[in-house]
């Protein structure tokens, strides 16, 4: 059996003009990431990442934290979908501006509420966001990067880091929920949260989701994000 440790990107730039950026707390956590696998002797035999600057961000910060140098694979199929063109495609014309500053509570609360509106209504084929994979194309190519792992890395340690929409994709195909429930995930996972799959040739296990064992001491509690 291999073990596959997915892992979400670290705190992004939520909010601002290029969310495709770790913050600072982001980076510090990729890092904590890296040293607490080193602490326990974890390597890996491989390494995916998606193409987006947030994933190879925050394999450069767990490579560092770990003191690591594998050369990671660049899969663009476990990058995210774009979340405003979601939003865009179930958003009445003209009341773009009555979403706010998302940083705030309100705006915070608006942009999640659209967003598992147009990611529900994309899943199920009822709209098409702009510049967007259909839903079954973006399902592809996150099953494609599991299907690889698994004929490739028999037997071995492979690390995955992409966003949160792959990874409860990925859960969700594997324990064959519902779009409600793999939309739920979505909404819940954590900022550099780590999903452990099992896999044999034949398929994939989950084992943990959305873990955060190098944050759970008390002095850490404030480096859990979620955006």
């Amino acid at each position: 059996m291999g073990t596959l440790y997915l892992v979400r990107h670290g705190q992004a730039s939520f909010g601002a003009a290029d969310y495709d950026q770790l913050s600072e707390l982001g980076q510090r956590q990729a890092e904590r990431l890296g040293a607490h696998w080193a602490e326990r002797g974890q390597g890996f035999d491989a390494v995916l990442t998606g193409s987006l600057k947030r994933h190879t961000q925050t394999w450069a910060g767990i490579a560092r934290g770990a003191g690591l140098d594998t050369e990671p694979l660049v899969w663009p199929g476990l990058n995210e979908y774009d979340s405003e063109a979601v939003i865009r495609a179930v958003m009445p014309r003209g009341h773009d501006a009555t979403l706010g500053d998302p940083r705030s509570p309100e705006g915070y609360r608006a942009h999640f509420r659209l967003l598992r509106d147009g990611l529900g209504q994309w899943m199920a084929g009822t709209v098409s966001p702009v510049g967007m994979p259909t839903y079954t194309d973006f399902v592809q190519g996150i099953t494609s990067a599991l299907d690889h792992v698994r004929t490739h890395h028999q037997g071995q340690k492979v690390l995955l880091v992409s966003s949160g929409g792959p990874i409860s994709t990925a859960v969700g195909h594997v324990l064959g929920l519902s779009p409600e429930a793999t939309i739920d995930l979505n909404m819940r996972i954590r900022n550099s949260a780590v999903t452990v799959f099992q896999f044999s040739p034949k398929r994939h296990t989950l084992l943990t989701y959305n873990a955060l064992p190098h944050l759970d001491q008390p002095h850490l509690a404030d480096w859990i994000t979620y955006a």
